[in-house]
């Protein structure tokens, strides 16, 4: 192995040398600490640690790295204390995640390190929001993000790296290349030479470096990162190592060939460099020891110190309200202008008033710039925000809303148009896993909204025309709006955009230019989680959102002797449990009404919480109305059928005969 040193001194190289050595030392003590039952569990990156230190001391203090799970030597070079992270392994309350997530499952703002979840490839995209604030906002800046050679596989990394191309992104994508996906080898995992060969499909550089060479790594970097910082662009980075241990300790390595860690051995990063520094006269042999017992004693400290803090004590109410950044909506004044606008414009209005107000918000969906948007509610915003800030994107819903995440890493809100709100499958774990955990796990907001419009009656068929909020009420983290009304469509979406928290925005889009109502004209905020009375009656109650609500009314004008009171809960999570209960105690009987399809519902979940807390209340069985157990058809006769307000008319009879 050569080692070129180029403008390093002695001192410089010592200090590579040391921050090579802890991360080692630190494994083996886990590896102790592991066969004396004392940790449950360890991902090992012996053999692998150029990588992450090189890296790492390449990349200036304040510029955001993304690592995966055997990148400890990122973290200690970082100049984390090993007791911070052995409280995160152990599931501590001074860790990260206070317990709530486990190895590197974790961010810190003050480390400017934001950590993989365990699907590995959606970081990647994150990656690319972080640069694009950093390009807009003209700081200069390179982000580093790692991926292994299997999970170049999934779809996430290529549509983060089209993205990062196609918008000349800072961002470095580095592929440790170790050999195998836990037992799976490469030939089984891609068929080019090399995976930096992928680069040139993406139009951007690609490089293939020796990964166990830690003055490679590092000056590989450094070179790309300065010349990157003056000429944003994205670079693929392929790194070749190997894992001398399992993909986790449990796993064994009995599907390696054994001859294959006798060829690597003698490329152990560490022991080479050692061998250089003691070659060339910087490192003396009295020193190797010496540090070597200085950082075991450190380490053995920090470890005990942590194994003596006491048991985290579960608190039920502690957990329940970690699930979202606390929020308020601004103090407004009594508005005093109104304007006649259609739901598509109250959309639009308060999109546009929310982007005047937040010169961090970026917009981003496919065809929402000169076009407008499928529905055009973007119209014009080029020419007011410019396309900096109003970005069409490549069809890759995933690598958006993680672009968009990161965007809220860094700085800055975004807003994500889904096309249709059907689309957003294809961006599922994103929201799920990154979007609605991230504030639960490590205290970090994510300023997100997600537009989705959904709904049936354009004869628009199976793919895109579902209502499909169901998919997300249940998802801790996540709030989730349904306006019926014009005013109500605006308050709510400056509310969400003004909230640090990640929200679903429903938008029907039967409604955008069915209806019309009286908006403020000035910013106007709808607090989210509070239901409002439509229409009050005391013989039944109709508990419904979104087109349901129309559809209640309708019904309510047609029989106006049953004296139906309608409840428009507007957000369903959180919802207004008090305005359900309310109207509960007033009318005692209760129907729930939702374009969604019965079986799992949020009707569902309504029905409940009225069985389980408001029983006395009632008079006649909670009934439910909703559309049928299938697919949405695109045929109107079958559309009709399937829809719930064909059903509304005799689902009430059979109530109000109670």
């Amino acid at each position: 192995m050569i080692f070129d040193r180029k403008h390093i001194d002695n001192d410089g190289l010592i200090t590579f040398y040391k921050k090579l050595l802890l991360p080692r030392l630190v494994e083996e003590k886990m590896l102790i600490l592991l066969r004396q039952g004392r940790i449950g569990k360890w991902f090992s990156g012996i053999g692998q640690e150029a990588i992450a230190i090189g890296s790492t001391l390449a990349m200036e203090a304040d510029e955001y790295i993304l690592p995966m799970h055997r990148n400890l030597g990122v973290f200690t070079a970082r100049n984390i204390p090993i007791s911070r992270l052995m409280a995160q392994w152990q599931g501590k309350l001074s860790g990260f995640t206070r317990g709530r997530d486990r190895s590197f499952h974790f961010g810190t703002q003050d480390y400017k390190i934001i950590g993989m979840i365990s699907h590995l490839g959606p970081q990647m995209a994150l990656a690319d929001g972080i640069a694009l604030a950093d390009k807009l906002s003209a700081r200069k800046k390179v982000t580093l993000v790692y991926t292994g050679e299997g999970a170049t596989s999934e779809g996430d990394f290529h549509e983060a790296i089209n993205i990062a191309a196609v918008w000349d992104l800072p961002v470095i994508f580095l592929i440790e290349n170790n050999g195998y996906g836990l037992s799976t080898p490469v030939n089984e995992q891609y068929r080019c030479e090399s995976l930096s060969d992928r680069a040139i499909g993406y139009g951007i550089e690609g490089r293939k470096v020796d990964g166990n060479n830690i003055l490679e790594v590092y000056h590989t970097i450094n070179e790309l990162a300065k010349d990157m910082r003056q000429r944003p662009r994205p670079v693929l980075l392929e790194c070749m190592t190997f894992r001398m241990r399992g993909h986790e300790e449990a796993s064994g390595t009995k599907y390696v060939p054994q001859e294959l860690f006798a060829e690597w051995q003698k490329k152990d990063p560490l022991d080479n460099f050692e061998k250089y520094l003691l070659d060339e006269q910087v490192l003396r042999p009295e020193w190797v020891p010496y540090l070597r017992n200085e950082f075991t004693k450190l380490i053995d400290a920090e470890i005990e110190k942590v194994f003596s803090e006491p048991d985290i004590i579960p608190h039920i109410q502690t957990e329940v309200d970690s699930m979202y950044r606390l929020y308020s909506v601004p103090k407004q004044p009594p508005y005093e202008v109104l304007s006649n606008k259609r739901y598509i414009d109250a959309i639009s209005d308060g999109l546009k008033q929310a982007m005047r107000k937040h010169s961090n918000l970026v917009i981003m969906g496919q065809d929402i710039a000169e076009y407008g948007g499928a529905f055009k509610i973007t119209q014009g915003f080029v020419e007011e925000f410019g396309k900096e800030r109003v970005r069409n994107t490549p069809i890759c819903e995933s690598g958006i809303v993680g672009t968009a995440m990161g965007l809220a890493l860094n700085g800055y809100k975004a807003v994500v148009e889904m096309q249709f709100a059907d689309f957003v499958t294809c961006g599922f774990n994103q929201i799920i896993n990154n979007l609605a955990k991230t504030y639960y796990r490590w205290g970090q907001a994510i300023d997100v909204v997600i537009r989705m419009p959904a709904g049936g009656g354009t004869g628009a068929g199976p793919f895109h025309s579902q209502t499909n909020e169901a998919w997300f009420t249940k998802t801790p983290g996540l709030k989730v709006v349904y306006p019926a009304f014009p005013d109500d469509a605006k308050g709510l979406l400056m509310a969400a955009v003004d909230d640090p928290n990640p929200v679903m925005f429903f938008e029907h889009k039967a409604l955008y230019r069915s209806i019309s109502g009286n908006v403020p004209d000035d910013d106007y905020y709808v607090e989210i989680g509070k239901a409002n009375i439509v229409r009050p009656g005391t013989k039944a109650s109709i508990i419904t959102y979104g087109m349901g609500v129309h559809w209640a009314i309708e019904y309510a004008e047609k029989h106006p002797e049953h004296s139906i009171e309608i409840l428009d809960l507007r957000s369903l999570q959180p919802w207004d449990k008090d305005a359900v209960k309310k109207t509960v105690t007033k009318t005692s009987k209760v129907m729930i009404l939702h374009e969604d399809t019965l079986t799992s519902g949020f009707g569902g979940e309504l029905a409940a919480y009225i069985g389980e807390h408001c029983f006395k209340y009632l008079d006649a069985p909670v009934m439910r109305c909703a559309s049928l157990d299938t697919a949405i058809p695109m045929n109107k006769a079958l559309e009709d059928q399937f829809l719930a307000k064909a059903r509304l008319e005799e689902c009430m009879d059979v109530l109000l005969k109670f």
